[in-house]
């Protein structure tokens, strides 16, 4: 077991001891998958998506597209090219990911220009087949029926490196619009309804700050594990915060309904759903200020985890059977990337590796390692820049780990 102080400040190491790490893609140009909550692989754990682009180091402009392919791990890591995109951005890509449940549909965020709106693409990889739907999407239901998804306009204003150029926020001077906010669209037929609007959830009570005057927008939306309920982060900033911003995150049942303040504090940052009920945060409570908490969704209790090891900001998910949490954190002094698994029921930390980050990698175009599962609980995949060709991906057996 390492302790916090092994764990935060041990010499880098590109892996830890008899944690096999091998590159899966590779120059002259830049590959990534973007955000740890997407499907990355398909249900067999045998071939995984990611995103290829020419450049590093500055926003996207309306003109840059990126191309998308998939990955076969055990045909030579492979890379089959199967479309493109110009509505992306550096840390969620283009929202690229398996459909739930299917083995061979893929699914991806567009931009029509002509309709002046932005679209998603369903690809059936087996017989080629795709199909246009008229919105974008954001977090798919587990039952791969509905998409929910927030205004990307907005956010490209709001919080660069999460939404996509090249439409402009209608809204921009408006603080709190009453036309926009969380929609949810069926990706069987296209037809969508707005949720949530932006005033409904600004006029909901907040007796920890006030709200007056600020702007607000929506971000880092998920579905719970039975697909009941879903999640989402309302931020704002008004004169107070100039460059940052409060946070509260907030349920809701499918239909955008039975509203709970699940974390009111402020400061809410990465997590993932265990199951239906409980949601695994960052986020500062008074009780051990900032931490990761297990949160109780409809009740508001709050348990801390890893109150001594996981003492760093990261991106959490739990792997298959919720015994361990993989999550990595943020470059330390030193522009080190820490990997690690959890072990919840006896708080046993297993390092996977450290991974440097040139300075270079900061601010919206930073390369998180944002750690990505396998099905079969076996594989991790992360994005880094350590091996000194920019951004790669890179896999990790953690097999001989947890069994």
């Amino acid at each position: 077991m390492l302790s916090r102080r092994n764990l935060l400040c041990a010499p880098f190491a590109l892996a830890a001891q008899g944690t096999p790490v091998r590159p899966i893609t590779r120059g002259p140009h830049f590959h990534w998958f973007g955000y740890y909550d997407k499907l990355q692989f398909d249900p067999a754990s045998r071939r995984v998506l990611g995103m290829q682009v020419r450049f590093e180091h500055r926003s996207p402009r309306p003109e840059d597209e990126i191309r998308l392919g998939v990955i076969d791990l055990e045909d030579g890591d492979r890379w089959t090219e199967i479309g493109a995109t110009r509505a992306w951005n550096w840390q969620q890509g283009c929202m690229l990911q398996w459909l739930p449940g299917s083995r061979d549909e893929v699914i991806w965020n567009t931009r029509n220009d002509r309709a002046r709106r932005f679209e998603s693409v369903v690809l059936n990889l087996k017989n080629g087949r795709q199909r246009t739907l008229p919105h974008p999407i954001y977090a798919l239901s587990p039952d791969g029926r509905s998409a929910i998804y927030p205004d990307f306009r907005r956010l490209n204003d709001t919080r660069p490196g999460y939404g996509y150029a090249g439409l402009p926020d209608p809204n921009a001077e408006v603080l709190e619009p009453d036309d926009a906010g969380l929609w949810r669209m069926d990706l069987r037929t296209g037809e969508s309804r707005l949720l949530l609007s932006f005033a409904r959830i600004a006029a909901l009570d907040n007796p920890h700050e006030d709200m007056r005057g600020a702007k607000h927008w929506f971000n880092h939306l998920l579905y719970n594990t039975d697909g009941s309920r879903f999640t989402f982060l309302h931020r704002w900033r008004g004169a107070k915060h100039k460059n940052s911003w409060s946070t509260r995150m907030i349920t809701a049942d499918r239909d955008g309904k039975d509203l709970f303040v699940i974390d009111p504090y402020g400061r809410t940052s990465h997590f993932v759903w265990r199951d239906p009920a409980h949601i695994l945060a960052w986020a500062w409570h008074p009780s051990h200020q900032e931490r990761f908490y297990l949160l109780e969704d409809k009740t508001g209790k709050a348990e801390v985890v890893g109150k001594d090891v996981m003492t760093r900001n990261g991106h959490c998910t739990y792997l298959p059977g919720n015994r361990w949490i993989l999550n990595d954190a943020y470059p330390d002094r030193e522009r080190h990337q820490p990997l690690y698994l959890y072990e919840v029921a006896t708080g046993r930390v297993v390092e996977l590796g450290r991974f440097h980050s040139p300075a270079e990698y900061a601010g919206e175009w930073r390369c998180d390692l944002h750690p990505r599962s396998s099905p079969d609980g076996d594989k991790v995949v992360i994005d880094s820049p350590h091996g000194g060709n920019g951004r790669q991906m890179y896999l990790i057996d953690i097999n001989g780990k947890i069994k």
